[in-house]
C-alpha cells in the first residue's frame, strides 16, 4: 500500500505492477525529444518515518520512487503493462516454464564504478529469500528452487513448478539489483539514473543525475527532490505557488479548481487501484458469511464514486480484478446497494442489531474518511451501526491495516492476476502478512497454483473466473471502487505515455520525465 493508497503499502511493494492501458485527460504525450537539466521537485503523499533504503522493506510510495531513482530491475513494467528489458536484455523459459534464463546487459556499472555481474543478481534475490527475511516479495519468491550464475552474463532461475508469468514478477519494486554482498543499504548503491545525496525518512530526499547512466533519454534531471506532504490541500498549494513541480493523489474535489490554472496539468490515468473496507473472516462477527454479505449489500458504491471520487473511477464488485486485468470476468453480476437484502442476511446470521467499528485515515486514499462516513449512513438504513474510528496517519499500514478486523484499504495494481491473488487471497499471502481478509479457501489456493502453470489461455481464464466468483460470494473484501490515478504537474514538464500501475507514471516520473 502506499498511498493514494496501500496496500500499496506493501503495495508498493510488489508491485507493482500490472498495468492497464493509460488513458490521459488531457493528452500529455510529448513529441519532443527528452532534454537534460533542471531541478525536479515532487510532493509525495504516502511516506513514513520508518522508510528505509532496504529493498526488502519498501512500504510506501515515497520509498518506491526512491528505489527506482537509485536502482533497476531485471525487467521493467512499462506503460500499458508491457514488459521492457532492463538489466536483463533478454529472457527465455523452458517448455514447462520451470526454468528461466536471463541474459544480462553488458556495460552496466553501479554508482561506484563496479560492473554488473550475475553474482549481483543472485545476491539481490537471495536477500529476499533468506531465512528470517521480512521481505514483502518473499511470498512470490517461494516458488524459486534455486537462482545461480551460469557464465559471465547469464542467470538461471529453477522453479519448483511452472510459472508462465515469472519474468513479470522480476519487475516488482523490491527486486531491484544491488551489489553482491551489499548489506549497507543506506548507501543507496545501485545502477539507476540517480545517485543518493540526502535522505531524511518522513521528510525529504535528494538525488543527483548519474553521469554514467546506461539508459539513453532517461534520468534527465540534474537533481530530484522528493518532499513529504501528507495533506492534499498543502500539496496543491505547493504546486500553485511554485514550491514543487508535481504531486500525486490529487483530491478529486479540487480538480475543477486546479484546471482553472493554465500553468497546471491534471493527469488522469485509468488504473488497477481499488479501494475497500476489508473484513477479517477469522474475526467475529465477520466469521459469518451472512454478516459479510450484509456489509456488502449495505454500501452504495455509486454514491461513493460520485461524491468521494468525483466520478474519477467506477464501482467495485467485491473482487480485486478490474477490466484492466487480462482475466477479468465481466459476467459476474454487479452487487448493488440493497438494505433489504442486508437485513435478510443479518437475520440469517442472528445479528439483527449489528454494530461494528471501522478504522480509517486518509493514508489509504484522499477522501477515505468521507467514504467511511457515507458507508455509515448507508449501513444505518440496513440496521447496521458503523462507528467510524479516526486513526493517526503515520504508521497506518503497520499499526492499523491488517491488524483491525475492519479498516480502510487501498491496493495499487499488480503486474498480473497471479501476483494479486497470491498476495491478497491465498494462504501464502496470509503467512507473508498480505492477505488482509485472512480468507483461507482450499479451492481458491488450488486455483492460484493451477493457473500459474497453465499455458492454455482459455483454461486460465476459466480458473481465474472461478477465483473471482469465490471471492465475490464468500470473501471479506468489501471492494467499493476502482479509482483513476490523479496527479498534478506543472506544464513545464514533458513526458510520453503514462503508466497506470502506480501514480506519477508508475513511480518512475523521475526517470522518464524532463523539462520541456
Amino acid at each position: 500500500m502506499i498511498n493514494h493508497g496501500h496496500p500499496d503499502r506493501r503495495s508498493l511493494l510488489l508491485g507493482a505492477g500490472a498495468l492497464g492501458a493509460a488513458q490521459l485527460l488531457p493528452s500529455t504525450a510529448s513529441a519532443q525529444a527528452p532534454k537534460r537539466g533542471g531541478a525536479f521537485r515532487v510532493g509525495i503523499s504516502d511516506f513514513a518515518t520508518s522508510d528505509s533504503l532496504d529493498p526488502t522493506l519498501v512500504e510506501t510510495q515515497f520509498s518506491q520512487h526512491l528505489q527506482w531513482q537509485l536502482r533497476n530491475n531485471l525487467v521493467e513494467a512499462g506503460p500499458g503493462g508491457k514488459l521492457v528489458p532492463e538489466l536483463a536484455e533478454s529472457w527465455e523459459g523452458s517448455k514447462d516454464a520451470k526454468t528461466w534464463t536471463f541474459q544480462l546487459r553488458k556495460g552496466v556499472t553501479f554508482h561506484d564504478g563496479k560492473s554488473l555481474t550475475p553474482a549481483d543478481v543472485v545476491h539481490s534475490f537471495n536477500t529476499h529469500r533468506r531465512e528470517g527475511s521480512k521481505s514483502m516479495t518473499k511470498p512470490i519468491l517461494a516458488q524459486i528452487a534455486t537462482v545461480k550464475a551460469d557464465g559471465p552474463d547469464t542467470v538461471v532461475f529453477e522453479l519448483l513448478d511452472g510459472n508462465v508469468g515469472f519474468p513479470a514478477l522480476t519487475s516488482s519494486v523490491g527486486l531491484v539489483i544491488i551489489p553482491d554482498g551489499d548489506t549497507d543499504y543506506r548507501r543507496g548503491m545501485g545502477t539507476g539514473g540517480y545517485i543518493l545525496e540526502q535522505f531524511e525518512p518522513g521528510v525529504r530526499s535528494r538525488v543527483k543525475r548519474n553521469p554514467n547512466y546506461w539508459k539513453a533519454g532517461r534520468g534527465n534531471f540534474d537533481t530530484v527532490e522528493m518532499i513529504c506532504i501528507k495533506d492534499a490541500t498543502a500539496r496543491a498549494n505547493a504546486l500553485l505557488t511554485g514550491q514543487i513541480d508535481a504531486y500525486n493523489a490529487v483530491d478529486p474535489r479540487t480538480v475543477a479548481l486546479l484546471e482553472r490554472n493554465a500553468a497546471v496539468r491534471i493527469n488522469r490515468v485509468k488504473s488497477k487501484a481499488h479501494f475497500a473496507f476489508p473484513m477479517m473472516v477469522d474475526q467475529a462477527p465477520f466469521t459469518s458469511n451472512d454478516v459479510r454479505l450484509a456489509m456488502k449489500y449495505a454500501i452504495d458504491r455509486e454514491e461513493i464514486v460520485k461524491r468521494v471520487l468525483g466520478g474519477f473511477g467506477s464501482p467495485g464488485n467485491d473482487h480485486p480484478l478490474s477490466a484492466a486485468y487480462e482475466f477479468y470476468d465481466g459476467s459476474i453480476p454487479q452487487r448493488a446497494y440493497d438494505p433489504d437484502k442486508a437485513k435478510f442476511h443479518l437475520a440469517k446470521a442472528g445479528e439483527a442489531n449489528l454494530r461494528v467499528q471501522l478504522h480509517v485515515s486518509e493514508t489509504p486514499f484522499a477522501g477515505a474518511t468521507d467514504a467511511a462516513v457515507l458507508f455509515k449512513a448507508h449501513a444505518a438504513k440496513a440496521g447496521i451501526t458503523v462507528d467510524v474510528a479516526k486513526e493517526p496517519e503515520d504508521g497506518y499500514w503497520s499499526s492499523v491495516w491488517n491488524k483491525k478486523p475492519l479498516c480502510t484499504s487501498r491496493w495499487s495494481g499488480r503486474i498480473n492476476d497471479d501476483v494479486l491473488l497470491t498476495l491478497g487471497y491465498s494462504d501464502t499471502g496470509t503467512k507473508a502478512g498480505w492477505n488482509e481478509t485472512r480468507i483461507s479457501n482450499p479451492r481458491l489456493n488450488a486455483i492460484v497454483a493451477e493457473a500459474r502453470k497453465e499455458f492454455d489461455t482459455g483454461k486460465r481464464r476459466a480458473l481465474y473466473s472461478e477465483a473471482q466468483r469465490i471471492i465475490h460470494d464468500e470473501g471479506g473484501s468489501n471492494i467499493f471502487a476502482f479509482a483513476d490515478f490523479l496527479d498534478a504537474t506543472s506544464r513545464k514538464l514533458a513526458f510520453g505515455e503514462l503508466a497506470g500501475d502506480w501514480m506519477l507514471d508508475g513511480c518512475r516520473a523521475s526517470e522518464r520525465w524532463w523539462f520541456a
